[in-house]
């Protein structure tokens, strides 16, 4: 009998060509599709609730996909995760999921988390490729401020990148935060830009966080970043962010976690 399996997965993009199995290079996708075949012999096709970028990390990516064999979830996550070595991929956790269950289509909320290490001029020895090193100092109440006219149902086509496959620009950003996390003021500030919302666009996170990025700088002033979204117009607003600093921290679902289950939740 087929069983459904929802993983949670932990990874380091930085070498990567991002989520999706593609022909350039590695994916985080075809190593864990090669380690379950490695596990149970099986083929399988993992889906997951949002195909990162390459560079792009993750702390809470889900991901599902059906397998034959019969199992517990300690056995499947410890097997997948010792053939995944020596790889930065990581099963946090393995459940039995109902048949139903999407991990992508009956995702009900997404969470995405942007780093920015600013106000050091020193390159970062170990943060690297996990955080936006910005050397000067950005000024984050204003930063705050311009995020806040983004919140709300728009159209984000200031925001979309030009590849972007969604049928509509339009999206409901329910939270978007400036924070700083400051440990250690001689070693710069560090700055958290998260992002709530039931689905984004392509590179829409990244976009934003450019444009916000001019706001911290003083170039830009808050109202208009309003204006650029209401430009409709990809050149209206700022340079995409790298995608070092971005994280895919978490998906929320709604009762069994199908596609009908998401959009009663969004209803």
């Amino acid at each position: 009998m087929t069983q459904r399996w929802k993983l949670t997965i932990e990874y380091d993009g930085t070498n990567f060509v991002g989520w999706q199995r593609q022909e350039n290079g590695p994916s985080i996708q075809g190593c864990m599709e090669k380690a379950i075949f490695d596990f149970c012999g099986e083929e399988v096709v993992l889906r997951a609730a949002g195909r990162t970028d390459a560079g792009v990390h993750a702390v809470g990516q889900v991901a599902h996909f059906d397998l034959e064999k019969d199992a517990d979830e300690k056995i499947v996550s410890g097997a997948i995760n010792a053939h995944l070595r020596p790889h930065p991929i990581s099963v946090v956790k393995a459940e039995k999921a109902s048949s139903s269950f999407h991990a992508r289509f009956g995702a009900a909320y997404r969470v995405y988390c942007y780093k920015i290490l600013m106000n050091r001029w020193a390159s970062p020895a170990l943060e690297a490729p996990y955080v936006w090193h910005v050397g000067r100092d950005l000024d984050v109440s204003a930063m705050q401020a311009a995020a806040q006219h983004l919140l709300g149902t728009h159209d984000f086509t200031s925001f979309r990148a030009a590849e972007c496959q969604a049928k509509s620009p339009v999206r409901t950003m329910d939270r978007l935060d400036v924070t700083e996390t400051t440990y250690n003021l001689s070693f710069g500030r560090h700055l958290e830009i998260r992002a709530e919302a039931k689905s984004f666009l392509h590179h829409q996170i990244r976009n934003i966080v450019g444009t916000l990025k001019l706001v911290g700088e003083g170039k830009w002033g808050p109202e208009r970043v309003k204006r650029a979204l209401e430009a409709k117009d990809r050149t209206m607003a700022g340079p995409m962010a790298p995608a070092s600093g971005l994280y895919f921290v978490r998906v929320d679902y709604k009762g069994d976690g199908s596609a009908d289950s998401a959009r009663d939740a969004s209803a």
